[in-house]
């Protein structure tokens, strides 16, 4: 069963997202906050139980801190849950910002319900996941200049990806940072123009890249 928490300052939206999640057999929502500091103080709770799997964060909040901040946070936690935000904002500097603190994937919140239910079963998982329209955008961005090849670093990552090892078996074997290893994905997901591991493996396999 995957355990997650809602984050969200619109209780329209967290009704609607707890009303969906609620017909999936494997997703049990635990609880709802309104305020990013209010996800923070959960997820470093050590009493609470049980704590989520996965934390569905908008990005911006009425008062309090962030959802980029409250993602960081939350991702230096010594157990930390994976982080998907869930928000309406995809500028090129709201989806690198989540990215970077620590965000397993980015959606908008007209993301087709089995996109964000596939989403939070990868992010559960250890796995990215970008909603197509917000991976479309990071490609557009990086097609915009002329670094559209994938790196011999991304090449490894794209190889250890088709082996089926998760981010962190993935920076253990090349002796990164897990962070490390989801930057490389997003850049490796905007350069081949897909929003999955699977299919930038497929993407890789075509062009010769990987075995």
């Amino acid at each position: 069963m995957i355990r997650v928490l809602l984050a969200d300052d619109h209780p329209i939206v967290r009704a609607g997202l707890s009303a969906l999640l609620a017909n999936a057999a494997d997703i049990d929502v635990i609880g709802e906050v309104a305020k990013a500091d209010d996800a923070v103080a959960w997820c470093t709770d050590t009493a609470r139980s049980p704590q989520p799997d996965v934390v569905l964060m908008d990005l911006r909040f009425g008062e309090g801190m962030s959802g980029v901040e409250a993602t960081r946070r939350i991702h230096a936690l010594p157990r930390a849950p994976h982080l998907l935000v869930v928000t309406n904002y995809d500028t090129d500097a709201d989806i690198l910002a989540a990215i970077e603190a620590g965000a397993s994937g980015y959606l908008l919140k007209d993301t087709a319900p089995a996109e964000l239910l596939a989403a939070i079963r990868a992010a559960a998982a250890g796995e990215s996941a970008l909603s197509p329209s917000v991976a479309t955008r990071l490609l557009t961005r990086v097609r915009a200049t002329p670094d559209t090849v994938l790196t011999p670093r991304e090449i490894d990552v794209v190889a250890q990806v088709a082996t089926g090892r998760s981010n962190r078996e993935i920076a253990k074997a090349l002796h990164v940072s897990e962070m490390t290893v989801k930057s490389h994905l997003v850049h490796i997901f905007t350069k081949l123009g897909v929003g999955s591991r699977t299919a930038a493996v497929a993407s890789a396999r075509r062009q010769g890249l990987i075995d």
